[in-house]
């Protein structure tokens, strides 16, 4: 007869002190939650009051409702999804291949001193040059449309990643560094093992800026050369005078961008369960 093994699960004794901290952790949390929402809902109730009232023109500033009226419009006509799905594609594909992109040469760069410190100046004045004004060059060099437009978005991310990631390299640990090539560690070896592991926040923190940047660029682009997406319908509400269009966009702009910021949010904190 096979002897059944009973396991007694043990009990986690939890303090009170300690229940009394975590329901006082929950209790701001929620009050901020509950905060942020009262104050989008007040801030929308004045915009929208202001305008009634006839203290903002409406003409100008636009208000809640008629943002509402104009999105349904664009959805009873049928192009909002397609202005989303344009501008919304091409941000994804910008982001995507800037931070691939960047992060290719920051390690490049860090794997190889000499070349990071020929480079440096020329990174540093890439950095600060306004892209916009390489947008003649642009649809000269790639033609119009999408790859004019999510050319400007990579342009503007790129840079900003490599500087950001390699920056995060050179500040890992001089003492943890010579640990591992006393150790034996090749150059490689140290990235994988230690630099990159030890770089993920600033990875993270770096998506974070390009996410904003890559919109940013995206947008642009738009101003540019576009037949549909967010920036020609701001581009083209701003032409007409149509302002609610314009609104409209932003809004949606705001929504798309809150969005996927959260969506970086969840995955920092699915890497921070990790570690």
């Amino acid at each position: 007869m096979k002897k059944k093994l009973k396991v007694k699960k043990q009990k986690i004794v939890v303090s009170k002190e300690h229940r009394a901290y975590i329901r006082k952790e929950h209790t701001k949390t929620f009050f901020v939650h509950f905060f942020r929402i009262l104050l989008l809902v007040t801030l929308l109730g004045f915009w929208e009051l202001s305008a009634r009232l006839n203290w903002a023109d409406s003409f100008i500033t636009s208000c809640p409702s008629r943002i509402w009226k104009q999105l349904i419009e664009l959805y009873s006509t049928g192009s909002l999804w397609t202005h989303i799905w344009t501008t919304l594609s091409e941000t994804l594909l910008a982001f995507a291949l800037s931070t691939a992109i960047g992060a290719v040469i920051a390690i490049l760069l860090y794997m190889i001193s000499p070349l990071r410190r020929v480079l440096e100046p020329y990174i540093v004045i890439l950095n600060s040059l306004p892209k916009i004004a390489l947008g003649p060059l642009i649809i000269i060099w790639v033609g119009v449309g999408t790859s004019a437009i999510v050319t400007m978005g990579i342009l503007i991310c790129v840079v900003i990643t490599t500087i950001n990631l390699l920056n995060g390299y050179l500040e890992v640990s001089d003492e943890k560094v010579m640990l591992l090539k006393s150790m034996g560690a090749n150059k490689f070896q140290i990235l994988t093992k230690l630099v990159i592991p030890a770089t993920l926040p600033n990875f993270v923190a770096t998506l974070k800026i390009n996410l904003g940047m890559a919109w940013v660029g995206v947008i642009m682009g738009e101003y540019l050369s576009s037949k549909a997406g967010l920036g020609y319908l701001l581009v083209y509400g701003g032409q007409v005078y149509k302002l609610d269009l314009v609104m409209t966009a932003i809004v949606i702009l705001c929504i798309l961008s809150a969005i996927m910021y959260g969506i970086i949010s969840i995955f920092e904190k699915i890497l921070i369960k990790k570690k």
